[in-house]
């Protein structure tokens, strides 16, 4: 089964960048099967990552990064895949 884990922020006004560099640079514990970093308006930065093992399984996720960098707490979301189409 493939799990993806979903981590979205919206950076302080003018930070995005560094919200960017700041998740990329995250070491997670484990090696995922695949991780890609997104940005959008509003300095928002998004990272997704996939993993195979089961929907429940203890995965390690990025930490919230420091309050002063983002306007709001994180949002994670963790999603099963359904196979494409």
């Amino acid at each position: 089964m493939t799990v993806a884990l979903m981590w979205e922020a919206r950076a302080a006004d003018g930070r995005g960048d560094e919200l960017l560099a700041w998740a990329r640079a995250q070491v997670l514990a484990g090696e995922p099967v695949r991780r890609e970093s997104f940005r959008a308006p509003q300095d928002r930065v998004l990272v997704l990552t996939w993993w195979d093992t089961s929907y429940d399984a203890d995965l390690p996720e990025i930490p919230e990064p420091a309050p002063e960098l983002v306007t709001r707490p994180v949002h994670r979301w963790r999603f099963e895949s359904v196979g494409l189409g």
